[in-house]
C-alpha cells in the first residue's frame, strides 16, 4: 500500500494488528495459553537469526568493506551516540516515564541498525548500497553482543540485576550457534533460500509478530497497561521522533567533516539512524526474560520502528526524486 511520498508497510499494519488483538483477547496468546505462544517464541528465537545466517551473503558484505571511516562513523553512532543522546537528554525527563518504557528507550539505542529497511531505502534514494549491506549487516553481528553488555550496564545502574552469564549463555545457544548454523547451510540451501527469499522473509516476521503477541498478552494479563494514560503513548512516540530527528541531525555533522559524498552520506545516514525490531523483539525475552512488562519496555522499539519507516520512506522519495534530476 502506498500513498504520496511514502511506503505502508505490510508488516507494520500486521504489527499494529497483533497489539490490537493481544488488548482486546489477550488469553489465547498469553503465555500458558490456548495458542501456546510462548513456545513458538521461545523456539522461534532460534529460527529467526538461523534463517539470518542462511540468508547473509559474504560476498555482498565485501564490495563495501573499503569505506572505513564511513563504517567506523554509523558503528559509533549506533552502539555509543545512541545510548549517551537517550542518557543525557532523557535522563531529566525519566521521572515522568514508568521504569519499563525508560528501559524501553535505552533498550531501543543499544540495539543494532536494521538490515532490510537500510538496504532497501538507501536503495531507493541512490545511495551507496554495498555499503549500507556492509554496515547493517556488520551492525547487526556486533550487537548480538554489544546490546546485552549495554543493557546490562545500564540495568545495574538503575538498581536492576540482569545476569550476564545465563544471558550471554542463551545467546550463543538462540542467536549466535543458529546463525553459524546457517552460514553452515548455505552450502547445501544458498540456492533455495535466494529461490524462496520472500517465503523465508514471510516465516522470520510471522515469528517476530508472534513474540510481539505473547509479550503484549502477557502485559494485559498481568494488569501492565490497565491505568496507563494514553497520553503517555502520545509522549513515547513524540519521543522517538525527536531522537531520530537528533541522530539523524548529529550525524550529518560527521558527514560534512570526512566528506562523503552523495551516495555515502545517504547509507551514512539511514544506517546510522535506524534501529532494528527484527533484532530487538527476538533478542528481548533473552534479555529480560519472562518480565510481564515485555510489552511496555517493547513500547518505543515499535513506535520508533513505524517512525523511521515513515520518515526515512519519505526522504529517501525525495532523494531518489534529486538524484533523478541530476542525472
Amino acid at each position: 500500500m502506498t500513498l504520496r511520498g511514502f511506503t505502508i508497510d505490510g508488516f507494520l499494519l500486521a504489527l499494529i494488528a497483533v497489539v490490537a488483538l493481544a488488548l482486546v483477547m489477550p488469553g489465547p496468546g498469553a503465555t500458558g495459553g490456548l495458542l501456546h505462544m510462548n513456545e513458538v517464541a521461545t523456539y522461534g528465537v532460534a529460527v529467526v537469526f538461523f534463517l539470518y545466517g542462511l540468508t547473509l551473503a559474504p560476498e555482498k558484505m565485501k564490495a563495501g568493506i573499503k569505506h572505513w571511516k564511513l563504517h567506523l562513523c554509523v558503528q559509533l553512532c549506533t552502539f555509543v551516540l545512541f545510548p549517551v543522546v537517550v542518557l543525557l537528554v532523557g535522563a531529566p525527563l525519566k521521572r515522568f516515564l514508568p521504569q519499563e518504557v525508560w528501559i524501553g528507550f535505552f533498550y531501543t539505542a543499544a540495539l543494532p541498525s536494521t538490515v532490510s529497511s537500510s538496504v532497501a531505502m538507501t536503495s531507493l534514494a541512490h545511495g551507496n548500497v554495498p555499503v549500507a549491506i556492509f554496515n547493517a549487516t556488520l551492525s547487526s553481528l556486533i550487537g548480538v553482543f554489544a546490546t546485552p553488555l549495554l543493557m546490562a550496564w545500564f540495568l545495574s545502574t538503575s538498581g536492576e540485576a540482569m545476569p550476564l552469564l545465563p544471558v550471554i549463555g542463551k545467546i550463543v545457544l538462540l542467536v549466535l550457534l543458529p546463525i553459524l548454523v546457517g552460514q553452515a547451510a548455505r552450502h547445501w540451501l544458498a540456492a533455495w533460500a535466494q529461490r524462496n527469499e520472500k517465503k523465508i522473509k514471510l516465516a522470520d516476521r510471522a515469528i517476530i509478530l508472534a513474540i510481539v503477541y505473547n509479550s503484549f498478552c502477557d502485559s494485559m494479563m498481568e494488569g501492565i497497561w490497565r491505568g496507563q494514560d494514553p497520553l503517555r503513548i502520545v509522549a513515547i512516540l513524540a519521543g522517538v521522533i525527536a531522537l531520530f530527528g537528533l541522530i539523524y541531525a548529529l550525524m550529518m555533522i560527521p558527514c560534512r567533516l570526512l566528506g562523503f559524498n552523495r551516495p555515502d552520506t545517504i547509507a551514512c545516514l539511514f544506517c546510522a539512524s535506524k534501529k532494528s525490531l527484527a533484532t530487538g523483539v527476538p533478542l528481548a525475552p533473552i534479555i529480560f526474560g519472562a518480565n510481564p512488562a515485555l510489552g511496555l519496555i517493547l513500547a518505543p522499539l515499535m513506535l520508533y520502528h513505524f517512525c523511521q519507516l515513515v520518515i526515512v520512506s519519505v526522504i529517501a522519495n525525495r532523494q531518489a526524486r534529486f538524484a533523478l534530476a541530476e542525472a
